[in-house]
């Protein structure tokens, strides 16, 4: 399972970093908003990368922290794969730990989703990677609007120490109709990418 978490203006703490956030710092360009690398690790000795499966957790002052299952399932394993495939063009992907192997775990974070009414038709998805309340209509298409935290740790894969943590924003809002995924996966891919490039700069 995939984590990492950050403090700054406008942002909440979430439980996994605990004593990381008081290290993390505003990140130069290409670093992530707020970011932490262990002094003196030598980055060049990890060859592969192992992937945690991506987590998704709420803010604690969310009003409502109901969801689907199953369409929590279906989002996880999206924005997984999409993590992975981007990682995929960079690196050599593993599933084992190993000595010349990093193991990476990411989270989107702070969620907000609305309580739904109890006569509408509603669901709770994730859009541009933040999550908000849709309704869906005769057209079965959705409107709205939402924001995301991501973060990301990466570790040691054999002792899991923690190497590096970096935090990213990004705010979206929507003023058009989407198909219900369309706009899901494109969100995934940003962060895929996005990921995949944090990364890449560790090992410059």
């Amino acid at each position: 399972s995939f984590i990492t978490s950050y403090a700054s203006a406008g942002s909440q703490k979430t439980m996994f970093l605990g004593d990381y956030y008081n290290k993390m710092k505003p990140g130069a360009k290409g670093e992530g908003k707020l970011h932490w690398i262990k002094p003196g690790v030598d980055f060049s000795k990890y060859k592969k990368v192992m992937v945690d499966y991506v987590i998704f957790a709420f803010a604690e002052d969310a009003e409502y922290k109901g969801i689907d299952a199953n369409e929590m399932k279906d989002i996880g394993d999206r924005a997984s794969l999409a993590l992975i495939n981007s990682v995929k063009e960079h690196f050599t992907v593993v599933s084992k730990p190993g000595p010349d192997v990093i193991r990476v775990r990411t989270a989107i974070v702070n969620l907000k989703p609305s309580k739904p009414g109890l006569s509408a038709v509603t669901t709770v998805i994730p859009v541009g990677l933040g999550i908000s309340l849709f309704k869906k209509g005769a057209t079965d298409s959705w409107t709205g609007s939402g924001g995301t935290e991501a973060e990301m740790m990466v570790l040691d894969s054999m002792t899991n120490e923690v190497l590096a943590s970096a935090h990213d924003k990004k705010t979206a809002e929507f003023d058009e109709r989407f198909t219900k995924w369309g706009s899901v996966d494109e969100s995934f891919k940003f962060w895929g990418e996005l990921f995949s490039k944090r990364l890449n700069n560790l090992f410059r």
